[in-house]
């Protein structure tokens, strides 16, 4: 069997879905706000590929490598999040390949859907390192990041070739199994507390 498996986990008006094929004309709409695809330190579709890229997240779906959702608000699509780089032998997984429409950014959204992941990824699938990956002079990501309380594990350098042909350097962060009680309670009590609001 597939690990892991393609599941909703979802939090009042905040769900993530299972992303399908049927969802491309929401995610064009969504990816309009703000022209996030103009963004050169990140890798977001443009509307005009969004069902090209549907399609790959669904095929390394198929390879085992990525199980990818649409995050919901309200059950209107706003935007993509995955797991991605799974490791099952090893029960490793990265969360990323995420995006969200601007209007939604600076809300509490990204803390809630990452408390989804992570609950999924180490109460039920047992995972014991969850990682995250950004671009170096993603400054907003990595604020972030660390925000959710992840650590920094290191950089690699000259990591990937960006679309306009610049180099990458890849910032690495993990949170381990050991963490996940501390990291829990820091999301939840920011949530309770209006003080989730946090970027991608």
């Amino acid at each position: 069997m597939t690990w892991p498996t393609p599941v909703t986990l979802q939090d009042g008006d905040v769900a993530l879905v299972p992303l399908e094929a049927g969802h491309e004309a929401d995610l064009i709409e969504a990816v309009k706000d703000g022209e996030l695809w103009n963004l050169w330190y990140t890798f977001i579709p443009q509307p005009e590929k969004m069902g090209a890229e549907i399609a790959r997240r669904l095929n390394l779906q198929k390879a085992g490598s990525m199980l990818p959702f649409t995050v919901m608000l309200n059950g209107k699509p706003v935007g993509m999040t995955t797991y991605m780089n799974i490791d099952a032998a090893n029960k490793r997984v990265e969360i990323g390949s995420t995006w969200y429409r601007r209007s939604v950014q600076r809300s509490a959204l990204n803390t809630r859907c990452k408390l989804l992941l992570l609950r999924h990824a180490f109460e039920t699938l047992n995972c014991i390192a969850v990682e995250f990956r950004t671009h170096f002079f993603n400054h907003q990501s990595r604020a972030a990041i660390e925000r959710l309380g992840a650590k920094l594990d290191g950089i690699l350098r000259n990591h990937q070739v960006a679309p306009n042909g610049s180099l990458r350097d890849t910032v690495v962060y993990s949170i381990l199994p050991g963490e996940w009680p501390a990291v829990k309670a820091n999301l939840q009590h920011r949530l309770a507390h209006g003080g989730g609001k946090a970027t991608t």
